[in-house]
């Protein structure tokens, strides 16, 4: 069965939109969907300087909040209680009236709707009492999906739970919803086919080669207490007190942690240096890593395209995804995909298993990591086997699996009989 796939996202495509993982989320998933022929909308809080309604094959890219954007020049989350009131009062009846009805005037035709995070919630309500005025609950699955716990206390989850089935991204968040009496379905993000090139083979060999005497680190994330960043320059300032010649290669985000973070490797006698280049891709990062001799943590200040990241994750000796708190754990994945060896905390990474495919730490105590990564510097054929295994892994995570596997059973099988709800 061909179903009519809605998308509702605050980020999406847009530069304007994209900001972290849920904008590859959405887009992963809506390229996913479309390629297997369903006829799909993504709707998101877009570019005020772009089309509204852009078509891509199957797919059709709806632009909202533009109007309210044009006042808000920061990005997406500029002004989002503001844009996340008008998504909720407007889209609904436009999306009902423009979309849904004339394909639910067909014979036999469903759809399905998929709403992101706290914002879409509003949305989701309106959405539900329109679709009962109209008499077409029954045909329509409503889904509202948690990536993360932001926003959770200002959800009113009986009604929301009255109004579409819950998902979230792994069994950890699961758990936490259980926490606050909400019921959720697990359906795992997954990866774009592009997640799966093979990483830029020069590009590698020279930041392999350029550092073949050091022992290279990577760690993207934001930054954030949560993800242990204060935790990986005390693995840097051991390694570097054992004699392990670390080099610790990071890409935090614009949050204020950052400057004490960097202020603490200084404070333990780290040589910190920023970065950046204009060149995209590995080449571009493996030239601009020409210049940071002598330092021990490197400031990665540039955009880390996707090509620079499978090379950046493939040449480094550990990939640090060892978040306290991760209701997913994308980079780790990414890392996988790439042939890197990733080291996850144990929140949300379900697809990590110790020893087999990624190093896994359950405290934020350092010594743990270097117990676990030293055996692989005296076992190299090991680092290998995590290297082959991961990649396998991440294969079954790749967005078409997902979609097969279990978003498209969880459609089938929610009842969507909401008429006397």
């Amino acid at each position: 069965m061909k179903w009519q796939f809605h998308l509702v996202s605050f980020e999406g495509p847009d530069a304007y939109s994209r900001v972290g993982g849920l904008a590859t989320r959405v887009e992963g998933l809506a390229a996913a969907l479309s390629a297997r022929g369903h006829e799909t909308h993504l709707w998101f809080v877009g570019s005020p300087d772009l089309p509204g309604h852009e078509r891509l094959g199957a797919l059709h890219l709806h632009r909202w909040c533009q109007w309210v954007s044009r006042y808000h020049p920061g990005g997406v989350y500029d002004g989002d209680h503001g844009k996340a009131g008008e998504l909720g009062f407007s889209l609904p009846p436009f999306l009902l009236r423009e979309v849904l009805a004339p394909h639910l005037a067909k014979r036999g035709a469903r759809a399905v709707v998929l709403a992101e995070e706290w914002q879409t919630v509003g949305a989701v309500l309106h959405l539900h009492e329109l679709l009962r005025e109209a008499g077409l609950r029954e045909r329509v699955r409503v889904l509202w999906n948690a990536n993360n716990t932001f926003g959770f206390e200002g959800i009113p989850w009986d009604r929301l739970a009255r109004a579409a089935t819950l998902t979230t991204v792994s069994r950890y968040m699961s758990q936490r919803m259980r926490e606050i009496g909400a019921l959720a379905l697990v359906i795992p993000n997954g990866l774009s086919p592009d997640a799966f090139e093979l990483p830029e083979r020069a590009a590698v060999a020279e930041i392999r080669g350029r550092f073949r005497r050091r022992t290279l680190l990577a760690k993207m994330a934001r930054w954030d207490p949560d993800k242990r960043w204060l935790g990986s320059v005390e693995i840097v300032a051991e390694m570097k007190r054992r004699h392990w010649k670390p080099l610790l290669l990071a890409r935090g985000g614009q949050e204020p942690h950052g400057q004490e973070v960097l202020a603490a490797a200084r404070a333990r006698g780290l040589r910190v240096v920023e970065c950046s280049w204009r060149r995209p891709g590995g080449a571009g990062l493996a030239e601009a890593l020409r210049e940071v001799d002598g330092a021990d943590v490197v400031n990665l200040a540039s955009f880390v395209d996707p090509r620079a990241r499978r090379v950046l994750f493939r040449a480094s000796d550990a990939v640090l995804a060892n978040s306290g708190h991760e209701p997913f754990g994308l980079v780790g994945l990414e890392t996988m995909a790439a042939g890197g060896i990733a080291c996850t905390g144990r929140s949300g990474e379900d697809y990590a298993h110790p020893g087999r495919n990624a190093l896994v730490v359950e405290s934020g105590d350092p010594q743990e990591f270097l117990g676990l990564f030293g055996g692989l510097r005296e076992r190299p054929q090991l680092a290998r086997a995590l290297r082959r295994e991961g990649r396998a892994t991440a294969r079954r995570y790749a967005w078409s699996e997902v979609v097969e596997r279990a978003l498209l059973p969880r459609v089938s099988s929610v009842i969507g009989a909401f008429a006397d709800a």
